[in-house]
């Protein structure tokens, strides 16, 4: 099958990496010097150093040539941008008039509040196939052919089987899904729970501090996903659960990364330039806020991490907070 990847990131990379053993794979990326670099040591020594890339795999600057890659609706492109990059790549592909997409990112976009999937749809129309791959996924470990599993989420089941068919087999298995909301908004709510527990962990708070923030995390993320239109039960699986347990105590998460720095008493701006990654719970806190508001939606955790980011609320004060709430039946 042939697969474009528009995004050379880390995730976006080593996707291409995974998928080239048994597809005919082009990696886009928008800098010609990073990408000229690329192809010649057949390594991104910027977002995934270590990982040599295969002699099959095709790396290009030129986005015409990536978009005529994938033209035909038996081919596949994967936009690997940020939240905050996807709706700029979609319009970039418009004159090419793409049959099928899908794409990586997690998050809510900023401003309109809107989730991946509807994005896509208010660029590209409702008629086209697209869907969100997503799960619990760390780019480093996908690169070295480490057992993974996904989830491919779309209403065409005809998406969902040409990814299957291009994706699983080896080390990476994929899974399909029709709840394109639960999924995204698992993937989107799970990245602001890693900078919470990141933040008990750099305080020293204990496993047991850990295993209540993750727990009370994903009665959060139910009741936006339920608010939304998703189902309860997508939670259950890769993209709420699994993805929420490994963001939150992996040591590869950027997010968690986040909390710890926030721990350390360092401020956001030099957290960011540290970390020289996308950390996309950082963008999605002030959206989650702002939309669970919107919905009159409970979420405290995600409220207290959007204040210590963007309020100038310690984090003390913000564990302060949390432990502070009048006690409530569980499931609620």
């Amino acid at each position: 099958m042939k697969i474009s990847i528009l995004g050379a990131g880390a995730w976006g990379t080593a996707l291409a990496i995974s998928l080239a053993a048994r597809n005919d794979v082009m990696l886009w990326g928008r800098n010609a010097a990073t990408m000229e670099g690329i192809a010649a040591g057949r390594e991104n020594s910027l977002y995934l150093p270590g990982f040599a890339l295969p002699d099959t795999l095709q790396v290009t600057a030129d986005f015409e040539l990536a978009l005529r890659h994938a033209a035909n609706p038996a081919d596949l492109l994967i936009v690997a941008s940020s939240v905050a990059g996807l709706r700029p790549t979609l319009q970039q592909c418009l004159p090419f008039a793409p049959k099928r997409v899908i794409w990586l990112c997690k998050g809510f976009e900023e401003g309109s509040l809107l989730l991946p999937h509807q994005v896509a749809q208010q660029v590209l129309g409702s008629d086209i196939e697209a869907g969100a791959l997503s799960g619990p996924s760390f780019a480093q470990e996908v690169a070295k052919g480490l057992p993974c599993a996904l989830t491919i989420a779309s209403s065409s089941s005809s998406l969902c089987q040409q990814v299957v068919q291009a994706a699983h087999g080896n080390a990476l298995r994929v899974y399909s899904s029709d709840d394109i909301v639960g999924v995204e908004v698992g993937g989107a709510v799970k990245n602001i729970l890693a900078i919470a527990t990141g933040i008990a962990d750099g305080l020293g708070l204990g496993l047991n501090a850990r295993a209540a923030l993750i727990t009370r995390g994903l009665a959060e993320i139910s009741r936006l996903s339920s608010a939304l239109g998703g189902r309860v039960e997508t939670l259950m699986g890769l993209t709420g659960v699994g993805d929420l347990i490994l963001t939150c105590t992996g040591d590869l998460s950027r997010n968690r990364k986040v909390g710890l720095a926030l721990a350390q008493g360092k401020s956001l701006p030099v957290i960011v330039a540290e970390l020289g990654h996308v950390a996309e719970g950082v963008r999605c806190a002030q959206a989650v806020k702002t939309l669970a508001a919107k919905l009159n939606v409970e979420m405290p955790i995600a409220d207290a991490v959007a204040g210590v980011l963007f309020d100038d609320v310690p984090v003390q004060q913000m564990i302060g907070r949390l432990l502070a709430r009048d006690a409530k039946q569980e499931l609620s």
